[in-house]
């Protein structure tokens, strides 16, 4: 199953959202395999609940980040600026 690290809270839990089954899991930091940070993609085994092993999916997480750097792009090149002018 697949997750995504939203956050870590008060520098002691990890945020872990599963889409797939729609459901929030906090999880102690210490639990988290160290090149897992918030933005990361993960690979779940969840059993009675419970997540009971997790590893990185770099490939997810690196194609999510692309096509936010893409979308990001392209908003950047549409900016033209303030339609509002400056008084002076």
């Amino acid at each position: 199953m697949k997750g995504y690290v939203d956050r870590i809270e008060d520098n002691q839990h990890a945020v872990i959202l599963v889409e797939e089954i729609n459901k929030e899991f906090i999880i102690p930091i210490n639990k988290l395999p160290a090149d897992i940070s918030p933005g990361a993609y993960v690979d779940l085994t969840i059993e009675n609940e419970t997540i009971t092993s997790i590893k990185k999916n770099e490939d997810e997480t690196n194609s999510q980040q692309q096509k936010v750097e893409d979308m990001m792009s392209k908003l950047r090149k549409k900016s033209s600026g303030s339609k509002f002018k400056k008084k002076k």
